[in-house]
């Protein structure tokens, strides 16, 4: 999955709009987009959104962060609906992975859902506490898909003015939590997003943003606007020229099993190439 789009669950509007996106998942929001005196009116909507068609995207539902009070409740109203997956917030490493993991345990048991059906994204990085806990252990579990970063929550945390002097310019600060979420999710074997672009109308930026995160080895990035998602597929979705060189990559040591180093167009290759072009091709699939 290259995207996921965050949609207000308490919007009727937006939900509508959602899946003409095109984005690969959505993700129904219950925590920052939906005002406190709105929270039980979006559970709600998102358990009659997900009770609807399921012929388009991935569902996930972002639930409300541990210290609200609220996760729980969310995730007994929602998983009613069979969610694909849950967005965890403010995911404080492994500890509070495994809590969330062992309630999932539990409420699919309650709605006969297949046991481990529903993924984890968590939002990994919203805190200097979160940060320190994934570069200490990267947090890993059989539920877990993938983990992103998130800047926002982060900046409030740190007392930060801003994340950088422009947008997509991170200070050091933002550029570690960057990094370390990327290492967090290859050390689990799972897929890194990147975090949303705020700048809604700067496509050119947007466009730039991915471009970096793609190159540092990240998979995907998560949109807060439609008009987002189809620059997220460019960036992501691998150039008919890198699958034609993954390809030849794996056919080259395919008829060389006992190679440890060969050539390809003029070029060494060895191991670590062959490395990539599966995870490109992976990336196709």
């Amino acid at each position: 999955m290259r995207s996921f789009l965050f949609v207000p669950a308490d919007s009727e509007r937006k939900l509508a709009k959602g899946p003409v996106s095109g984005a690969d998942g959505l993700i129904l929001d219950l925590e920052d987009s939906v005002a406190a005196d709105r929270k039980a009116v979006a559970r709600d909507m998102a358990l009659a959104y997900l009770r609807g068609t399921r012929n388009g995207p991935k569902l996930y539902v972002r639930v409300n962060a541990l210290d609200t009070g609220l996760t729980l409740g969310d995730l007994a109203t929602v998983m009613q609906g069979k969610p694909d997956g849950i967005v965890f917030p403010k995911c404080v490493g492994q500890r509070d992975l495994d809590l969330l993991a062992n309630w999932l345990d539990a409420l699919e048991a309650r709605e006969g859902i297949p046991a481990g059906a529903t993924r984890i994204l968590t939002i990994a990085t919203e805190s200097a506490a979160a940060v320190l806990a994934l570069a200490a252990a990267p947090a890993k579990h059989p539920r877990l898909m993938g983990h992103s970063w998130g800047g926002e929550d982060l900046m409030a945390d740190l007392g930060a003015l801003a994340k950088g002097p422009a947008p997509g310019v991170y200070d050091d600060t933002f550029k570690f939590a960057r990094t370390v979420n990327l290492m967090a999710s290859v050390a689990a074997g799972v897929t890194a997003y990147d975090t949303v672009y705020p700048d809604i109308r700067n496509i050119e930026g947007l466009r730039a943003e991915a471009n970096d995160a793609k190159r540092m080895g990240y998979g995907g990035k998560i949109a807060i606007h439609p008009d987002q998602v189809a620059i997220i597929h460019e960036v992501f979705t691998p150039s008919a020229q890198e699958v034609d060189w993954a390809r030849r990559v794996v056919a080259t040591f395919a008829s060389n099993p006992s190679a440890g180093v060969l050539t390809l167009d003029g070029k060494m290759l060895d191991r670590p190439h062959l490395v990539l072009a599966r995870r490109l091709l992976a990336r196709t699939a």
